[in-house]
């Protein structure tokens, strides 16, 4: 591409245009672009030397520059441990269930929200759904052991009340995944009508008023105009969710785990956490975050060429 020109005091003939003179004539977008920009650099590039740890034997009385290079040792120790296709079973087990029940419920909330004509009455329905993200885990693993435990949860005192048994739903480990997916449902589909929503208000109305011209009811409308428009947003947000495949809730996961269900609660964050602060492993805590991130990167790539090979609009 050409640089843009300007033409010299001299006479018409054009030279290139420098680029600091470039960013002194639009200095008010750099400007704006400035916060974000050093966002990035302090909170994002700035900490990738960190990275360099998993390759350290990192003791904090040596330091950084005094631990000795372990090369791919902490790679390989995580890989032979027995519980590894344990952590990937149960991360990715989590994450499908996610994929699966999470991604869709915004979607078909937000498609019902957008239906709603009485605008005082969508705006508090909105809201509701909005409340449970500002909630934090700890209030949400509360509630939850107040619903479900086996002695004060009010699922069992029902239960008990219509004669039946009392059921440990936190300790069996055939309720863990769905309880985990639940919760996230709950806390999280509001929030996330919020990009849909905003996708659907730029849906042209005229298309609406020709497809009830045509005869086309609510449902046609919502199937042929509606979703059509919003699919490059759920493109978009499916390739970066597949992404994230590799990410659970460490928090929310960290709450709801107690040692009778830990064969199924173990993830790759759980263990991190285990191993690079409780037992002061820090190398191997960045060896594990190292693994998650190169096969978030792969797994992005990946989905990207995958869309727009589908004659779709990836994120690049």
């Amino acid at each position: 591409m050409e640089q843009p020109a300007t033409l010299s005091s001299e006479g018409n003939k054009a030279y290139p245009a420098s680029l600091w003179s470039r960013i002194v004539k639009h200095r008010t977008i750099y400007l704006l672009m400035l916060p974000g920009l050093l966002f990035f650099i302090v909170f994002k590039f700035g900490p990738l030397w960190g990275l360099l740890l998993a390759f350290k034997d990192y003791n904090p009385y040596l330091g950084f520059a005094g631990s000795e290079w372990a090369g791919f040792d902490h790679f390989t120790a995580l890989f032979a441990d027995p519980n590894f296709y344990v952590m990937l079973r149960n991360t990715l087990a989590i994450n499908l269930l996610g994929l699966v029940f999470n991604f869709p419920v915004p979607i078909v909330l937000a498609l019902m929200l957008n239906e709603i004509r009485h605008e005082t009455f969508k705006r508090i329905n909105q809201s509701i759904v909005y409340m449970p993200h500002f909630l934090s885990w700890v209030v949400v693993a509360s509630m939850t052991y107040f619903i479900l435990s086996a002695d004060v949860g009010i699922i069992n005192k029902i239960i008990v009340s219509w004669g039946g048994e009392s059921v440990s739903f936190l300790s069996q480990v055939n309720y863990f995944w769905a309880m985990i997916t639940a919760q996230s449902v709950w806390k999280e589909a509001g929030w996330g009508t919020i990009i849909f929503l905003a996708a659907m208000a730029g849906v042209d109305p005229q298309r609406y008023e020709a497809a009830v011209v045509d005869g086309a009811n609510r449902w046609r409308q919502i199937w042929h105009i509606t979703l059509p428009a919003i699919r490059p947003t759920i493109v978009i947000l499916l390739v970066l969710r597949l992404g994230n495949m590799f990410d659970v809730g460490f928090e929310q996961v960290l709450l709801m785990m107690n040692p009778l269900v830990m064969s199924v609660a173990e993830v790759f964050d759980t263990y991190s956490y285990t191993r690079g602060i409780l037992q002061g492993n820090v190398s191997v805590g960045v060896a594990v975050g190292m693994f998650k991130g190169i096969i978030g990167l792969l797994l992005i790539v990946t989905a990207n060429r995958i869309v727009k090979k589908m004659g779709q609009e990836g994120i690049y």
